[in-house]
């Protein structure tokens, strides 16, 4: 059964670690550059009630409260040793401060009850990094507790427990992302532990659960806190720095952050073609990096690419990871493993969100219609008051102001076509 109301905020921890690695990047490189961050509500039929919007008003008030623990800190030390002893300071003097976030309520409907929400963070970028996971997962679970409540918690235990099992069974190394899409903090909580039980019964297989993006059920249940370097640290990079060879700059001063960790670049911030581009002209970076992270586009299509690109500068692909995360779900991932083990690529990996977090049925239909996830973001809008702009291999993907959107696809040669907000 759904809970009645949002729970307070659990742990500051409660959060993806590519945040936590950002922010340490960010404090090292740009500890003085102001941001903003823009939400967007990418299925313009989903309205939000008014108390809902309340509710999570309410729940972003709460955030103040959230402080590091001693424990955590001790585990952080230990279980994520790039993590220098300063960042580690300044994340235990963190505090969340909900002044930076401004919450719109606007109307739609005659009675002013249903509505969209605007909602921006604001401030210095060190600071304002850290409200993209918790506002998404808030802002989701307070909309499936006050105007989607069509849905209970019944099977999603066994549910949880099979899907582990078939990705196991099938080979597949994967981690669950689905923090910032989930239907709760208990669905997570239900998930991850489900996620365990599968992988402890499921034997002699070459498939594994590697870990968690979310840093707090890491902890939490013993698990390897995952994640890569995302789109924000591309985007506000190449506003500051300039959009000539960004993706080398922003590889380049993350290289400098994390000399001695393992480096997975995302590939489609401004395009996977102009990716490749800057980053096959430095064949040495592409043999220090250990891998790739497709996020947009054909995956299908990824795979055989990367492989000639490895290829192409006399790199055996087999020792490169890739990681697939786009809209994944079981059956894809089981496709994908397989073409990869025709492609010999012997470091897939997979990054699950929504599908395990919010995949979910409606209660009234018993259990045959789908109770759909919110489809949103909240992405880096500028820094510096320079726009931060994102052109993915999903042309409905593409945020940010037009005018640079346009700017940067003529810069790297890409077909003209109308940018996404």
């Amino acid at each position: 059964m759904s809970a009645a109301s949002a729970p307070s905020p659990i742990s500051i921890l409660d959060t993806d670690l590519y945040k936590l690695t950002m922010q340490q990047a960010v404090l090292h490189q740009f500890p003085d550059v102001q941001a903003t961050y823009r939400f967007t509500n990418r299925d313009k039929n989903t309205l939000f009630s008014r108390q809902c919007i309340e509710r999570f008003r309410t729940a972003v008030s709460q955030f103040t409260d959230l402080a590091l623990t001693t424990e955590e800190h001790e585990w952080l030390r230990t279980a994520c040793p790039y993590f220098t002893p300063s960042y580690l300071a300044f994340l235990a003097a963190y505090r969340y401060k909900p002044e930076q976030v401004r919450i719109t309520f606007v109307p739609v409907s005659a009675d002013g009850l249903l509505g969209n929400v605007e909602i921006e963070a604001f401030g210095p970028w060190v600071d304002t990094i850290l409200w993209e996971v918790p506002l998404m997962a808030s802002l989701s679970e307070s909309y499936f507790n006050s105007v989607m409540t069509d849905w209970n918690y019944d099977s999603q235990e066994q549910s949880a427990y099979e899907k582990g099992c078939a990705l196991l069974k099938a080979g597949c190394a994967f981690s669950e992302f689905g923090t910032r899409r989930r239907r709760s903090y208990l669905t997570q909580d239900i998930l991850l532990k489900s996620l365990v039980r599968a992988s402890r019964d499921v034997q002699e297989t070459t498939g594994r659960l590697s870990g968690t993006s979310n840093v707090h059920f890491a902890h939490k249940y013993g698990l390897t806190p995952i994640g890569t370097i995302a789109h924000e640290w591309f985007m506000g990079v190449a506003a500051l720095k300039g959009y000539e060879g960004a993706n080398n700059v922003a590889l380049d001063l993350w290289e400098r952050v994390y000399p001695d960790s393992t480096l997975i670049a995302l590939t489609d911030t401004f395009s996977t073609d102009a990716f490749f581009k800057d980053f096959t002209s430095d064949p040495e970076r592409v043999r220090r990096w250990n891998g790739l992270r497709q996020d947009s586009g054909d995956p299908f299509a990824f795979g055989p690419r990367v492989k000639a690109m490895y290829e192409s500068l006399g790199i055996d692909p087999r020792e490169k990871i890739i990681v697939y995360s786009d809209a994944l779900n079981v059956e894809k991932a089981i496709r994908l493993q397989k073409q990869a083990n025709e492609l010999g690529l012997q470091k897939a990996s997979f990054g699950i969100g929504t599908f395990l977090t919010n995949d979910f049925k409606t209660a009234s239909s018993g259990g045959t219609e789908k109770s759909k996830a919110l489809n949103m973001v909240i992405k880096l809008s500028s820094v510096n008051d320079r726009p931060c702009i994102k052109i993915s291999d999903d042309l409905t993907k593409n945020t940010g102001d037009k005018s640079t959107v346009e700017h940067v696809k003529r810069l790297y040669n890409l077909i003209p076509a109308p940018s996404q907000a």
